[in-house]
């Protein structure tokens, strides 16, 4: 028991740093992409844009499943005391990302041109995915070696490698986006244009270069652990008694078994980027031959704005939904409906609570936010989060009840889920764009529409498995309510003193406001208890503090 206990405890503190890891990991990846931004501008990040869904695609296909896939595998095997034939498997694995990873990167270098050109119609994203094949190869063997660090029990190898590898992709990327940008700039001046697109392609390839950069920093210091561990690997195989050696053929296969129903899962996911980009060029330069220059611009400030702020809340999700799943599948082994849907309830409950407030707070000082941060694109990118931040609820909760389906063991509904959400949007993206000359918003309304379909069925499907009744009061309505009057309230503040104090210094007083105006009224109107307050981290703390001033 005592065993048992230990391990579970250890197992809880390896995925507590895996995920402080991956947290870091996306803020430092949200805060570099604002200077880059700044850097090559909402052209360049078309450009930028365009390289990185194909490369997401390719890398997905290579090597995306792999640390999954090894580290399922060598667990097995380790739990088992059979060391060698972990060793015999992560061997196994490391030909198949090298054969995998060399195939990927040869593809990704060689066809750039004709995937720039004629998938996402962005012919300047050619040489940022060329740059990008490097990393492809690079990640492949990586992804090996922090799988078989995981299957083994020890999270540390890969957390640190994921901060050394965002850290050195954010220095290179700002320092290599400017020379090349600065280059590029300079290419065209001898041309005798002033600025035109080589710039913009230069920095963007700039910017991609930091992601080699950064996986091979992580790839090195992966290495050197491994060196440094092989002394204790090699005493725990001679210590190994197993006789029967795994040969690498079922090795293969038992591994290609695994991780193809993991690509065809999250494939779906995937595409949906590169489909909406590819069909809204089609549209806008092909069929309704508007200017190539302004289209960059609109789907540079699409991705290189709208989605970056956005994408912050939804994290938040992200980071629940993955918390979830082991949760809701212990209760599901147990046999108890009752536990699996008080965890349902209460982590929807929370993500409202994130996704809801931040919804409303960009929509109120989206714009001066977006002012603060960047140089150009700034009232496209206001609007956008004015008519567009309700995405941050619908991706926040759709990220979630994804996580919650896969916890009760109904693997393939989001998949089906995000197959019909994915050609309805479509067909609302093709409509707009042709029949409502909307441009960008076409995009960003569809994008919406994906993510609010996906909510709707997840949700039939919850209620359906779980016979899980949704509480709306707490759940919705008092969010919704406070996180309005925090809104306006907000807004109204940030409107008078704008003139006297300017951005900056507004902000900063209206930012603080807004969280205590919400975090007053969701108390006020008991849309949190005080045993959900407890169990939240200095809950004790902060509820004597708000008993003394009769909040709660």
């Amino acid at each position: 028991m005592a065993n048992r206990r230990s391990s579970k405890s250890n197992y809880i503190v390896q995925g507590s740093i895996l995920a402080a890891a991956s947290i870091l990991v996306r803020i430092i990846g949200m805060l570099y992409r604002i200077p880059v931004n700044n850097i090559i501008g909402d052209v360049g990040m078309d450009y930028y844009s365009g390289a990185f869904e194909i490369y997401n695609i390719i890398l997905l296909i290579s090597s995306y499943s792999l640390p999954l896939a090894v580290s399922k595998l060598v667990a097995a095997r380790v739990k088992l005391n059979q060391y060698r034939n972990a060793m015999r498997l992560f061997r196994g694995a490391m030909m198949f990302a090298l054969a995998a990873g060399a195939v990927g990167a040869l593809f990704t270098f060689f066809c750039a041109d004709f995937l720039a050109s004629e998938v996402v119609h962005t012919p300047q994203s050619s040489p940022a995915l060329k740059v990008l094949a490097a990393a492809v190869f690079i990640l492949a063997i990586m992804g090996v070696i922090r799988g078989y660090f995981q299957g083994l029990g020890t999270m540390m190898p890969t957390a640190v490698s994921q901060i050394i590898e965002q850290i050195v992709n954010a220095i290179v990327s700002i320092a290599a986006a400017g020379w090349l940008f600065r280059y590029g700039l300079e290419l065209d001046q001898e041309a005798g244009i002033l600025q035109g697109t080589t710039a913009a392609s230069y920095g963007a390839a700039g910017s991609t270069l930091g992601t080699s950069a950064g996986a091979l920093a992580g790839l090195l210091f992966l290495i050197a652990v491994m060196l440094l561990y092989n002394r204790v690997l090699q005493r725990r195989i001679k210590k190994d008694q197993t006789r029967r050696l795994l040969s690498y053929s079922s090795l293969m296969k038992t591994l290609l078994l695994t991780i193809l129903p993991v690509i065809l899962s999250t494939a779906i996911y995937n595409v949906n980027g590169i489909i909406d980009q590819g069909v809204f060029k089609y549209l806008m330069l092909d069929v309704l031959k508007e200017d190539p220059l302004t289209v960059s611009q609109q789907w540079g400030a699409f991705t290189g704005k709208y989605k970056l702020l956005t994408n912050v809340p939804i994290a938040v999700a992200s980071a629940l939904s993955a918390s979830t799943i082991p949760a809701l599948t212990a209760a599901r082994i147990s046999g108890s409906t009752r536990e699996m849907q008080r965890k349902t309830d209460g982590a929807i409950r929370m993500v409202m609570m994130v996704c809801i407030p931040s919804a409303v707070g960009l929509m109120a000082l989206g714009s001066p936010i977006v002012e603060l941060l960047f140089h150009e694109g700034v009232e496209l990118s206001g609007k956008l989060l004015l008519y567009g931040s309700v995405s941050v609820v619908f991706c926040g909760l759709s990220t979630l009840t994804n996580g919650i389906l896969q916890g009760i063991d109904q693997m393939r509904l989001p998949v089906i889920h995000a197959a019909v959400a994915l050609v309805l949007h479509l067909v609302l993206l093709v409509v707009l764009v042709l029949t409502g000359d909307l441009g960008i918003y076409a995009v960003m309304a569809s994008y919406v529409f994906f993510a609010l379909i996906m909510c709707v069925l997840n949700g039939i499907a919850i209620r359906k498995h779980l016979r899980y009744r949704q509480e709306l009061r707490r759940t919705f309505l008092v969010p919704i309510l406070s996180s309005a009057i925090m809104g306006i309230s907000s807004w109204l503040i940030y409107d008078f003193l704008n003139e006297i104090l300017g951005n900056l210094i507004t902000l900063c007083i209206c930012l603080p406001f807004a969280v205590l105006v919400y975090g007053i009224f969701i108390l006020v109107l008991q849309g949190v208890t005080e045993a959900e307050l407890l169990s939240f981290p200095k809950g004790r703390t902060l509820a004597r503090i708000l008993k003394k001033v009769h909040l709660l």
